[in-house]
């Protein structure tokens, strides 16, 4: 009996596992400007878009909740392939619905240190089109899994959605490396 319920529950779950947002950015997009609070090694900091475009191309991953499987695998992928990203003169951001505090705590836990996360405000996530939906439409209080790669120029370059944390990192880095090796001009 004690196994057969994990099993219930989990087939259970996977009826309710909630479905992406469809109706996210499109490539060639003004990206929407945008202010949060965030955290880096567990340190509170401001984070502005604009202000981060002017050093070079932003990558915006969001993802659903701090602390969950897919979500803490995503981050451990990304603070991995920091080196990589810094070389391609990207900025990599992480933002969940999660409060500051959890922020704090995520930052040091699995993102090991190494690029900040922040706060999707409701003004944020309705800016980005990221809410989260379950399969009959009704609205969750988080974002989809969606990456996002910015250019200088304040458009976007790449727009992923796909709740499988795996090949948001790949995909993202892909599109940076391609900005950085465009003749400039």
């Amino acid at each position: 009996m004690t196994r057969i319920l994990p099993l219930a529950l989990a087939a259970a779950a996977a009826l309710i596992v909630p479905a992406a947002a469809t109706a996210e950015l499109p490539v060639g997009a003004k990206a929407p400007g945008f202010a949060t609070q965030g955290a880096l090694a567990g340190k509170a900091f401001g984070f502005n878009l604009t202000a981060a475009l002017r050093k070079g191309p932003v990558v915006l991953y969001f993802y659903p909740k701090s602390f969950t499987q897919g979500c803490t695998l995503e981050a451990h992928a990304f603070a991995e392939a920091m080196d990589d990203f810094q070389k391609a003169g990207a900025t990599v951001i992480g933002l969940s619905a999660d409060d500051l505090e959890t922020q704090k705590k995520f930052s040091t836990e699995h993102c090991r240190d190494k690029f900040p996360v922040a706060i999707a405000t409701p003004a944020i996530i309705q800016a980005y089109q990221v809410q989260l939906k379950k399969p009959d439409g009704a609205l969750l209080p988080m974002t989809s899994r969606t990456s996002y790669v910015i250019g200088r120029d304040g458009r976007i370059k790449l727009t992923y959605t796909n709740m499988d944390y795996k090949d948001h990192v790949k995909q993202s880095l892909t599109a940076v490396r391609a900005l950085k090796a465009r003749p400039k001009g």
